[in-house]
């Protein structure tokens, strides 16, 4: 009798909002469990083990067949035990004792560092404690005062404002949750350019955020500003416009819109919309950016090939 050789169908998958500890950064995970409710606690394999997390929101069906399908950082494994939800919130006091034991011993050996969080292993292989410092701090003593207390691993992470910022959370000159802390899990490069490029007020107060560095979302549009930019000609181009010399003052990137004036009535501007300038503007005769290497004409080749010769 034939054995029925037919690949079994494979399990459906399902997207879950997570969230390790409270007030903390929610991640998305998958997992073959698709009945999990928000609130439950749930096991999540880490680099460094299992570790508990609870169930924040509910996201979409995986389809196993699709052509892109979407990975996730994390898996549930499974359901929390009720001993291991005992321990877990065990485990989140435990942090905060030695974070007050940590601060107390910084003060009583007169470091000059802020501790800003404690991250404690599910397991108990290991505690992070999380800190801020101007210059270099020998925290030899410290770490052994540690190590005797809690009888374990310990790691003293230095970390930079950005990061302080994204651990204690806030809200936004948006008024909205700080994006470092909602779900920006690396911080890209921002630069003064992409403020200018977006016609931004150069003032410090208004481009930088809580952390007193330029704010992330700077870089959210500053590819579409860019793009839309070189295509519109730029302010001090001169354009012909039914048999007028005219001269761009300005450039509205979100109307895609350019301000025109007249040398010789300097106080009547004109806007342009897409469909004029595009008319108007000369195609493949804007200036070439500096630094760019200019093609050789064939005069000049045909020249520098002679004198070769």
């Amino acid at each position: 009798m034939e054995q029925d050789q037919t690949a079994e169908p494979e399990r459906m998958e399902k997207i879950y909002k997570i969230r390790y500890r409270k007030n903390e950064q929610i991640f998305s995970a998958s997992s073959q469990i698709t009945n999990l409710k928000i609130g439950e606690e749930v096991m999540i394999q880490t680099d460094h083990g299992p570790e508990p997390a609870k169930v924040t929101g509910l996201g979409p069906l995986l389809d196993p067949a699709a052509e892109h399908p979407i990975k996730t950082a994390y898996s549930v494994q499974r359901r929390c035990t009720k001993d291991e939800i005992e321990k877990y919130e065990r485990l989140m006091e435990r942090e905060q004792e030695a974070f007050l034991f940590c601060q107390k011993q910084i003060e009583k050996q007169e470091l000059s560092m802020k501790l800003i969080r404690v991250e404690r292993y599910f397991n108990g292989s290991k505690i992070i404690f999380y800190f801020t410092a101007e210059n270099r701090v020998d925290f030899r003593q410290l770490v052994k005062d540690l190590v005797q207390e809690f009888r374990t691993r310990v790691e003293m992470r230095q970390i930079g404002v950005r990061h302080e910022t994204k651990m204690l959370g806030g809200l936004g000159c948006c008024g909205l949750e700080l994006c470092c802390a909602s779900y920006i899990n690396n911080f890209a490069p921002v630069s003064i350019k992409m403020a200018k490029e977006q016609n931004l007020p150069l003032n410090p107060v208004k481009i930088s955020g809580i952390c007193n560095r330029l704010l992330c979302c700077l870089t959210y549009e500053y590819s579409t500003y860019r793009d839309i930019k070189k295509e519109m000609p730029r302010p001090g181009k001169k354009l012909t416009i039914e048999g007028k010399n005219y001269k761009v003052i300005q450039q509205s990137v979100l109307e895609e819109t350019v301000t025109v004036i007249d040398p010789d009535s300097p106080d009547i501007p004109r806007v342009l919309t897409r469909k004029e300038w595009e008319i108007v503007t000369p195609k493949n005769t804007r200036p070439l950016k500096p630094g760019r290497p200019r093609k050789k004409t064939q005069a000049k080749t045909e020249k520098k090939e002679n004198n070769s010769e």
